[in-house]
């Protein structure tokens, strides 16, 4: 069975092209959303959230060789369809609502922070006992997942400067993408269905969700006096505003990651791009939003969820020995940061909102917080990219507590 699997991640996929990935995405998703206006679709998406199919129908088309798990359009969906979606989504930005969410989503981010900075130790020490000597993980186990903990609290640019820190090689950050895809991978579509059940586990667990809802609120108001059927130059200004923002965002980003380089490209390209987002909700663009912007916002980061499944390919895991044991330490890591998760937001009974989105800001990063907070409400997406970008900030630093326990769980 491994032997067929191996084999078939080998083999090329059916559609190869940038074009034809792009069609097979979009048709994937026109045909959940047509689903979802039949009554036995709405009634079947009402109990497994539609989103949860939007990142898990391309993930399965990937394993079954159908889309490539690596293509270029997937780089260019998730490097200028993200941003431009923000600017978009930003556009109604409702700052004073934001403001009285209270200090309740920073605590989680920190939360999240603490599980991942314990349980990668705890998560190896524990495999490393239970694993017999012919499943032994690799002795240099501990520096790849010193890497995975900056992907896991910060980002790429973390995963990066905290493998170089642990001098981890390149065979071995190869098997600590697989790890991330795979681990995170499912874990942010268990958040995407929990995102459908918001409201019974808020219930459940008394939760006060009333600053949130406020924002809400607010948002649907204004969007209802400002609504208007849109013409052809709403779009095309809708369209500037969000690639134009993009390319001032991408350009600045290089520039301020070579001359500040506290941050890196990237980083700085979501700070500046967010930032717009903001000002620019403090003028009279953010009457577009009446005119659909949050709408062509939710098309980009549809499509986006869409790449990130169809990126992640679950056959290759089998393909490297060590990558069973290698995997069950990854989840083991999952399961802890989740547990501290729950038991914090339990502690200060935080709306489960607060506590997807303040594990997404440290599994996911910019790419992806914000997704998991638009699967609550489209007018909560800036929410997760602050969340996220706080995260990086925190990324090295608590990489570097996480490495020295890792390193004593591992003997070295």
């Amino acid at each position: 069975m491994l032997t067929t699997l191996a084999q078939a991640d080998k083999a090329a996929p059916l559609v190869t092209s940038d074009l034809g990935v792009l069609a097979v995405l979009l048709i994937v998703l026109a045909v959940l959303f047509w689903s979802n206006t039949t009554r036995a679709g709405s009634k079947f998406f009402s109990i497994i959230p539609m989103l949860v199919f939007c990142y898990f129908v391309p993930t399965a088309l990937t394993t079954a060789g159908v889309l490539p798990d690596d293509a270029a359009v997937y780089g260019w969906i998730k490097s200028y369809l993200l941003p431009a979606s923000l600017v978009l989504l930003i556009l109604a930005l409702d700052l004073p609502g934001i403001a009285r969410l209270g200090p309740k989503a920073v605590i989680m981010l920190l939360a999240g922070t603490a599980g991942v900075v314990v349980g990668g130790p705890i998560a190896l020490f524990l495999v490393n006992s239970v694993l017999p000597g012919s499943a032994a993980l690799p002795d240099d186990a501990w520096r790849g997942f010193t890497a995975l903990s900056g992907s896991w609290i910060g980002g790429g640019a973390n995963f990066v400067a905290l493998g170089e820190i642990s001098e981890v090689t390149p065979e071995m950050m190869g098997l600590m993408v697989i790890v991330d895809v795979a681990v995170a991978n499912v874990w942010m579509g268990v958040l995407l269905f929990l995102a459908g059940k918001q409201q019974a586990i808020d219930n459940w667990t008394g939760a006060d969700t009333g600053a949130i809802e406020e924002l809400k609120r607010r948002v649907a108001e204004f969007q209802e006096k400002t609504a208007r059927i849109p013409t052809l130059t709403d779009y095309i200004v809708m369209l500037a505003i969000a690639f134009g923002g993009t390319w001032a965002a991408v350009r600045g980003g290089a520039w301020l990651g070579t001359v500040a380089p506290v941050f890196g490209a990237t980083v700085w390209k979501f700070i500046l791009v967010t930032t717009l987002g903001v000002v620019l909700s403090m003028t009279r663009a953010r009457r577009y939003d009446g005119a659909g912007a949050s709408k062509i916002g939710s098309v980009f980061l549809y499509l986006l969820v869409a790449a990130i499944g169809a990126h992640a390919n679950f056959a290759t895991m089998f393909a490297n020995p060590a990558a069973a044991g290698l995997l069950a330490v990854g989840a083991v890591w999952m399961l802890v940061h989740i547990v501290v998760l729950l038991l914090v937001g339990r502690l200060i009974r935080a709306p489960i909102f607060f506590v997807a989105v303040g594990s997404q800001a440290n599994i996911g990063g910019a790419a992806s917080a914000p997704i998991v907070a638009s699967a609550f409400h489209p007018t909560l997406a800036p929410v997760g990219v602050l969340l996220a970008v706080a995260g990086y900030v925190l990324g090295t630093y608590a990489g570097l507590l996480c490495m020295w326990g890792l390193k004593w769980a591992a003997g070295a």
